[in-house]
């Protein structure tokens, strides 16, 4: 079965970057569709963006503008750039399809925005 391996999280600064990637044992992202999600603590897990086979994307309201989800089919990997990050974005990262299934969670990225 396909695997699903997230990383690129970290500790930045309000304001700051990151970039994660989503890297696939296998090619998945070219035949359905991707999520990345995200669960701060004490939260629900929440879609925070989607693309689907046509490279079309979609944000939570919350995202929207600062957040960019991309997919190199070639690479096996998805991408979400994240520019203007703000402390209400801290959470562990994860991708998935959407909508999601159990067998594709990992372990995820934590990414923290703190000063």
């Amino acid at each position: 079965q396909v695997q699903l391996v997230e990383s690129g999280g970290g500790l930045v600064q309000p304001g700051g970057s990151l970039r994660l990637s989503c890297a696939a044992s296998d090619n998945i992202f070219s035949i359905t569709v991707m999520g990345w999600y995200r669960q701060a603590p004490g939260k629900q897990r929440e879609l925070v963006a989607r693309i689907i086979r046509d490279g079309n994307a979609t944000y939570v309201d919350s995202v929207k503008g600062r957040f960019t989800i991309t997919r190199d089919a070639a690479k096996n990997t998805m991408y979400l750039q994240m520019n203007s990050l703000k402390p209400e974005d801290t959470a562990v990262y994860f991708c998935n399809t959407f909508p999601p299934r159990n067998i594709y969670w990992g372990q995820g990225t934590q990414v923290t925005v703190s000063s």
